[in-house]
This record gives C-alpha cells, structure tokens and sequence, in this order.
C-alpha cells in the first residue's frame, strides 16, 4: 500500500470525523472567515476548488459565503465524499470529485482554490502549491489552512521526557511556507493556536484515530511506550494540545510582467521601465501619473525612449498636473482616488510580458489607508527595484525590499543606477538576498540609443520569468 493509500484508507474509514474533528472545524471556520474578508465586495468567485474537503466543514461555509458559485470539492478518500453528498443533499452546483492534490486532474480555472487542514498531507507543497497556481484565473486566489511548526508541542515534550522517538510530523515554518509560494503572484501566511483540551491523554489518541489522521512516515510507539508517553503527559496537570494553524492567501498576477518601483523618486524608474519595455518587448502601463505640469508624462516618456508601439501603450488610470503624491496630487484637483476604480488594462497573456512602472517609493499614498505597496499586493507581479547606485543605497534598498517581503511580493531583482560601486552591490545582493538584474551607467543624452545600450545589459524576459515560475 503507497503512502496516500494508507491515508485515504485511514480518512475513509473516520465513520466518527465529524464529531471528533474539532480542531478541524475550528480552522475551517477561520478559513472561511479570512475568505470572506479578503474577496472583493461584488466579485464573488463562480467557480472554487476545495482540497481535501473530508465531511464539508468549509465546503458547507463557502456555500453559505458564496450562494451562487459552483463548488468542486475534492478528496482522496471516497468515503470522504459521500459523507459531503449526505450533508449537501441537493445541490445541483456542487461536484464531488476523487482527487490527489499532488496530481489534480481537474480542468480550471478557477477563481477560488481552497483548503484546510489537508496541506499538511501533501507530498511537495511547493511543487502541488504550483499546479494549483496554474489553475487559478489570472487575479484568482487561493486560501489555505495547515498544520506548522509548534504543533503538539505538549505531546512531543512527552515522548522526549520518555526518551521516545515522537512519529508526529514535522511541520514547516512559516518562513518556509512563505518562500513556497509561486512566484508569479503575492502570497502572505499568518499562524495562530488552537488550544485543544482532550479529556486526558487517551482521549487525544483515541480522537486522532476516530478521525484517520494517524498515518505517519516514522515508526509508531509500540503499546508499552505509548503508556509511558501518557503518563508523561500527565505529569504538569490538565492536558492540553496545541495547534500551531497556518492560514495563507495567495493572489496570482493578472498578467505576466513586473512592476517596476523604486528606493525613493527620481531614481531611474522611467528609464529603467523604457529599458525593460525594449529588451523583451514588452507593453507598459503607468497606473497613477501626477507632475504633467512639469514635465511631460511618464506614458510619453517611456513611448518615445522605448520606440514603443503606442497600440502596447496603455492610459493612466488617473493623470494629475502637480508634481506631489497621486493622493496630494488628486487633492490640489479637487478629487479623490478610488483604489478600487483604478481600472485594468485589458491585457492578455498571449500579448506578452506587461511593464507596470508606480509613482515614487513603495509607500507612496495613493489614498488614504491606501499606499502604492496596497496596489502592488493587488496586481501580484514580480517586483524590479530601482535603486541609486551611490552611498546610502544600501539602506534604503534594505529596507524597501524588506517592506516588499513583508507583504508576500515576491523581488525579480534590483537594478542599480549610476557609477559601479562593488561594495554596495555585494551588500546588497548579501543581505537582501536579491539579484541585481543590472548595473545602469549614466548616459548622455538619454534617448532612444542610450535606452538600446541599456536594454542590452538586461536578462532575457524568458531568464525573469523562469525565476518567477
């Protein structure tokens, strides 16, 4: 019998899942709550994907969320599914289906793939998290719930007070969940405990069984050193076991691309969008422009250096004349930015990569409680960081891409603007942990030859986007 054999014979023979599963139920329900707060109001999903979806606890919570959505809820175990059907009885947009995550055979998109508590089953995540992705509508989403490290912390302390091996799982980190995400879109995890009070130790052995989450890749205790183990476990007083839950929200990006942003203003983000747009002939798009009443647009500036086809170029959501933040900007107007008004391009995938260039640094506002790093998370590209080259940029660089992980984006790399300076690159790709795409020298005059000279100097989009895959 294979390892998902054993699994899905143990989860199917669970007749008493339903009632023993509290933590289960629990996690569910926050999954579910987390679902409700991210989607956009007026874009609820039509068609879901659940994995691992055992009795239905969050497939009964998404029907309850989204009414009118067609729901494929899968599962491993047979005997799994038929207990959703008892629950579900009636609901013609409901299908159930066998599937394991780690081979989906189901054909997308989907706007909503979900699961919880059945991640920590999988035999890659990364590798499963990635098939998923590709199943996913461009800008749709993926919710998750699963077991991390910390998790039976009080049982494990009873085995090793015992000298015993502990079977338990290793669960990962939330670092290490983090860095698994697919790089073509914006993931964050958050962990929060559930604390669990079985009545005493044998009950928690007893419900793990009731509920076929027994399975384990070590050598179970033998019946001898399971007592010793309870015993232990008794020894501090009431037993209690904690659930170390990750929840983790992943938006793919609308389109293939980067967004282009930088350390502070003035710092290259033009040039550097017009070099991009040139070596991979791509379309560019800036979202928000002010400062027309200085200077010509961004738009115009990047058509012209880049030679670019004004068919690829695409309008500003907003264009503002002062030369001050889109929200200040937009203030001096009279007006106001709706984050949620900016409008898409309508961009395809077949049309090739998509260059986003922002306005200013990553917390530029946009509006209030709105910054440019909320209309990154949004899009879900790859970000290029600009930065000098000078002193100072390592701090800055630092602390902008620390701000960029912090929100789940993942960092196509850094590009350095001005005179070479090693010690400052070495810094920098050390401790940020980047690439730096390029090394731009100042060109005189800067036009459409100077912009060939530095295009020349940059990957390949294929190179860029093999590292976001």
């Amino acid at each position: 019998m294979t390892r998902k054999d054993s699994i899905a014979a143990r989860f199917g023979a669970a007749q008493g899942y339903e009632q023993a599963a509290r933590v289960q139920r629990i996690a569910a329900r926050e999954l579910a709550r987390r679902i409700a707060t991210h989607h956009a109001p007026g874009s609820a999903p039509a068609r879901i994907l659940e994995i691992g979806c055992g009795t239905g606890f969050l497939t009964r919570a998404l029907r309850r969320l989204f009414p009118d959505a067609h729901i494929t809820a899968t599962d491993i175990a047979p005997a799994m599914l038929d207990r959703v059907a008892q629950r579900m009885p009636g609901d013609d947009r409901l299908s159930l289906h066998r599937m394991d995550a780690d081979t989906p055979d189901v054909a997308g998109p989907f706007d909503l793939i979900c699961s919880s508590m059945a991640m920590q089953w999988f035999s890659d995540r990364a590798r499963t998290l990635h098939l998923l992705a590709d199943l996913l509508i461009p800008g749709g989403q993926m919710a998750m719930a699963t077991l991390c490290a910390g998790s039976f912390r009080q049982w494990r302390d009873a085995y090793a007070r015992t000298g015993i091996m502990c079977p338990t799982p290793d669960y990962p980190a939330i670092e290490q969940l983090q860095a698994e995400w697919p790089a073509r879109g914006a993931g964050m995890w958050h962990d929060a405990e559930i604390i669990d009070t079985p009545d005493t130790p044998l009950a928690f052995v007893q419900e793990l069984r009731t509920i076929g989450a027994t399975h384990t890749d070590h050598a179970p205790a033998t019946a001898g050193q399971l007592r010793r183990v309870m015993a232990a476990a008794e020894m501090d007083g009431p037993f209690a076991v904690s659930y170390q839950v990750g929840y983790g929200l992943f938006r793919r990006a609308f389109w293939p691309g980067v967004f282009v942003t930088g350390t502070d203003t003035d710092v290259g983000k033009t040039v550097t969008s017009a070099a991009l747009v040139r070596a991979w002939n791509a379309a560019y798009w800036k979202p928000l422009q002010s400062g027309t009443d200085d200077a010509a647009s961004d738009s115009m500036g990047v058509r012209q250096l880049a030679k670019l086809d004004p068919a690829r170029l695409y309008p500003p959501a907003a264009t503002f004349g002062a030369s001050l933040s889109p929200e200040d900007a937009a203030h001096v107007a009279h007006t106001r930015i709706d984050p949620a008004a900016i409008t898409l391009p309508h961009h395809a995938a077949s049309d090739g990569p998509l260059v986003v260039e922002g306005a200013g640094g990553v917390f530029v506002p946009i509006a209030e409680n709105y910054l440019m790093i909320d209309l990154m998370a949004r899009l879900a590209l790859p970000v290029v960081l600009v930065a000098r080259s000078q002193l100072g940029t390592i701090n800055h660089t630092l602390l902008s891409l620390a701000a960029l992980r912090a929100r789940g984006l993942h960092v196509a790399g850094v590009i350095l603007n001005g005179a070479p300076e090693s010690h400052g690159r070495s810094a920098i790709e050390r401790h940020g942990q980047v690439r730096i795409l390029a090394e731009f020298p100042s060109l005189v005059p800067m036009g459409p030859d100077a912009v060939t000279q530095l295009a020349a100097r940059l990957p390949t989009w294929e190179q860029v986007a093999a590292d976001a895959s």
